[in-house]
């Protein structure tokens, strides 16, 4: 109880794949879900990331504070 977490992810417009992988996209309550009721969202924030290759991908930064 009192830990934080700050976890990033691909955003709901982020890319379906990553170096050729299939990825999971999140808003930021569905993010928050999957940590359950015993973590409170402190707050979110959402990032245009540019590649090497000149391509924009969508992340999401989620802070959560266990109770």
């Amino acid at each position: 109880p009192g830990g934080h977490v700050i976890v990033a992810v691909f955003g709901p417009d982020g890319p379906m794949q990553c170096s050729g992988l299939p990825v999971m996209r999140y808003a930021p309550d569905a993010l928050h879900a999957q940590f359950g009721d015993t973590f409170e969202l402190v707050e979110h924030a959402s990032e245009a990331h540019r590649t090497p290759a000149g391509v924009e991908q969508q992340f999401v930064y989620c802070h959560c504070v266990m109770h």
